[in-house]
């Protein structure tokens, strides 16, 4: 059976490989990513548009750590990482804590329902 770390870790590669379509498969219909650079909050087909058409791309994703509470049917990850890629034409590379909601579909696929990312500023 998948776990929710498998799933969240499929989820990273399918961004690193710019694979739309097993993000499709991936995540919840009402899916929604609160972007980790502006707090805007992005529906599931705008998301997903946004990796197909490469709006933006990722040069990589390291999981620095990540804690995970499951219940019954739900699992939330609150994890660090590290990210570089470019949004249109600007490059970034920024450390964030982000928060993961899975819902399991039935018995045995988890799917990301909720994405929050949060900047962690550099040391003053």
């Amino acid at each position: 059976m998948q776990t929710p770390e498998h799933a969240e870790d499929t989820f990273f590669a399918a961004l690193v490989e710019g694979d739309a379509d097993r993000l499709d498969e991936l995540l919840a219909d009402d899916f929604v990513i609160v972007d980790v650079m502006s707090g805007s909050a992005v529906d599931r087909p705008s998301f997903i548009a946004a990796v197909r058409d490469r709006i933006v791309t990722f040069g990589g994703i390291d999981v620095a750590e990540r804690a995970t509470r499951l219940y019954r049917n739900a699992a939330i990850i609150v994890g660090r990482t590290a990210m570089r890629g470019e949004f249109g034409e600007a490059a970034f590379s920024l450390a964030s804590r982000y928060t993961h909601v899975f819902v399991r579909d039935g018995d045995e696929r988890w799917l990301l329902a909720s994405a929050q990312g949060t900047p962690i500023a550099a040391a003053l």
